[in-house]
């Protein structure tokens, strides 16, 4: 299995898959996105800072379109969904080149599609690495697993949790999902009531909020087993 890690400016990936040219593809895919986000924030650049949904129309790009339905749907600006979209449609260019085990971490943000068991590390601070992961069954279609934090991180969070974990085939929507939880958690407390906005949205499999060794679980959450998951392994460093 090979392993590279990419740097795009604020886009910092791990990019896992058992052939070299499924790299290529998702890292040429992570520039046209980046590509075109980048064009259309320079059009309009509330579409950057906005913390509310963004109407775009039907003529924008199709990532543009997929963000903004995806954030409007829990309430948060476009830009909470713009670390999965990207891993998203990475792998998805892996998968059109034959990909049958593809994996792309954007800080946090993960898309995979994979015919193996894979475990996925839950990260709430270095002093908890490689303990328990998400055992991840092997699906035929792309999950995505998105992460959001209000104490690690530079993604921008109104709440102060540990970790929140969102899991759905639609990783955009797992992204902003993530972040419109975290904002609605300061104590543990408040976790019960955070997790009403999800009761609505189909596309959602599973979510964790962990905030001061508190934890709390809606949904069909995967298997938590005990793993060991190398810190070096995390992929640290960027927002986007």
């Amino acid at each position: 299995m090979k392993r590279e890690r990419f740097q795009l400016r604020e886009t910092i990936v791990t990019i896992i898959a058992e052939k070299d040219v499924h790299i290529e593809a998702a890292k040429k895919e992570i520039q046209k996105c980046r590509n075109e986000i980048e064009q259309f924030i320079r059009k309009d650049r509330f579409f950057r800072i906005t913390f509310e949904p963004y109407k775009c129309s039907k003529d924008e790009p199709e990532i543009i379109r997929k963000m903004c339905k995806s954030s409007e749907k829990l309430n948060v600006g476009p830009m909470s969904t713009v670390a999965g979209i990207i891993a998203e449609q990475a792998v998805k260019a892996m998968i059109s080149k034959g990909a049958h085990h593809a994996v792309v971490d954007n800080g946090g943000d993960i898309a995979l599609f994979s015919y193996k068991t894979l475990n996925v590390g839950i990260y709430k601070g270095k002093q908890s690495t490689g303990r328990f992961a998400f055992q991840v069954l092997p699906k035929n279609k792309i999950i995505g697993i998105c992460t959001s934090s209000g104490k690690i991180g530079h993604s921008t969070s109104f709440g102060n949790t540990d970790a929140v974990v969102v899991i759905s085939h639609n990783v955009s929507l797992a992204d902003a999902s993530a972040t419109a939880l975290g904002n609605l958690v300061n104590t543990d407390e408040d976790i019960k009531g955070a997790f009403k906005i999800l009761d609505d949205i189909d596309e959602i499999i599973g979510a964790m909020i962990i905030i001061d060794n508190k934890i709390g679980l809606w949904g069909d959450v995967p298997q938590i087993v005990r793993a060991n998951v190398p810190y070096e392994l995390i992929t640290k460093g960027g927002a986007a």
